[in-house]
């Protein structure tokens, strides 16, 4: 993890919008249309190469591929692992129960509709093994021509490969878990040997809750957050904690959301895992009141935390001085050193998401940069 001294860094969580024609291409291959595999990775080349120079422009102090090459943050891991050819099973989000119109629209979303989700149904191996190398000489090479100040990349977790791919396969969960890790440790170490920061994305640890084990009781939800953090620390024994950081929600969409955990009954779980960074949700109206935790929970030892201070849901562009305020909270109670200003969630979670415009998203992150200089002027000067 990079830290500072002088000023507040930002970051945002990984997905970023993508150019309209990959996003086309993406679509085909998702879809099963035949697709020039030499032009799709040189699209893919040239995308990274544009949203990196576009996040340095915007301010962003550490910066990521934008997920260019994935269908999504955590199903693009059937393209890259054998195991799962199953039929696809559909998500119940236990808060969209209770509101049929808005799961009709939530699961309207383009990029919702078209994901692919196939239950794993045989040994899961990396299939792939070029798949992360590539992604990183992508990103290295960008960073270089951009100027970069610092780089990271994002990788689902065992746990939240498993709420998205069905077991049929293995004997338990536990199980089935740690085929996964075990497979993943291939993507997570290859990452961390570049140098890159290595952003492991668990909502499984948070939006688990109301999707994953709804129907579980708080104790056993924890039971089960235990175990995935278990499984993602086996992955991750050869990864250093200063290496990673560890991205927890609830959900990236539009939703009552009433159904959350709150952060206060897992951060004790949550901060057993080995990266030394915390990104979280803590802008959007279920979780923004959440900093206050940190008035009593102690930040263990080598900790950082990286709260959303911009939705990633909402067309509103926060306010540099919103994002100082939210900033400051936290600097305050843990330290100025052990804060960097992050966002919520991805601003292209799914290929083909538009919860926020392109242009927007490109906004709101500069307004993130202009609000930490802001707050850095009151904290160090």
């Amino acid at each position: 993890m990079q830290r500072s001294t002088e000023r507040f860094l930002t970051t945002h969580t990984g997905s970023l919008p993508r150019p309209v024609d990959l996003i086309r291409m993406m679509f085909a291959r998702e879809e099963g249309v035949p697709v020039d595999a030499m032009a799709l990775g040189a699209r893919i080349r040239s995308a990274v190469a544009e949203t990196v120079r576009k996040q340095v422009e915007a301010g962003v102090a550490i910066v990521s591929d934008g997920e260019m090459s994935k269908p999504s943050y955590a199903t693009y891991v059937k393209d890259r692992l054998t195991g799962f050819g199953g039929a696809s099973h559909p998500l119940q989000y236990r808060d969209l129960v209770d509101f049929p119109e808005m799961a009709r629209r939530v699961f309207g979303d383009p990029g919702r509709a078209r994901r692919r989700t196939p239950a794993c149904d045989g040994p899961i191996s990396v299939r792939d093994p070029r798949a992360a190398q590539t992604d990183v000489d992508n990103l290295a090479a960008a960073a270089k021509a951009a100027g970069a100040e610092s780089v990271f990349m994002s990788a689902a977790s065992p746990g939240v490969i498993s709420l998205f791919f069905r077991n049929e396969h293995y004997p338990s969960h536990e199980a089935y878990l740690f085929a996964i890790a075990e497979a993943m440790r291939h993507e997570y170490e290859t990452v961390a040997r570049a140098g890159f920061t290595l952003q492991i994305d668990c909502p499984d640890l948070g939006m688990g809750r109301h999707i994953q084990f709804a129907d579980l009781g708080l104790d056993e939800f924890r039971t089960m957050a235990r175990l995935h953090v278990g499984a993602l620390n086996h992955a991750l024994a050869n990864v250093p904690p200063e290496r990673a950081r560890l991205h927890v929600c609830w959900g990236n969409y539009e939703g009552p959301h009433h159904h959350d955990v709150p952060l206060a009954d897992i951060i004790d779980v949550v901060f057993t895992a080995r990266p030394s960074g915390l990104s979280f949700e803590a802008s959007n109206p279920r979780h923004a009141h959440e900093w206050r935790l940190f008035e009593h929970v102690k930040l263990p030892a080598g900790k950082v935390l990286i709260p959303g201070v911009l939705d990633s849901t909402t067309n509103f562009i926060e306010h540099p001085d919103l994002v100082a305020e939210r900033i400051g909270r936290y600097a305050r109670l843990v330290g100025r050193e052990n804060v960097i200003a992050g966002t919520d969630c991805g601003f292209g979670t799914w290929v083909g998401q538009a919860a926020v415009d392109p242009d927007i998203a490109w906004a709101k992150l500069a307004s993130m940069a202009e609000g930490a200089r802001r707050a850095s002027r009151e904290f160090w000067s």
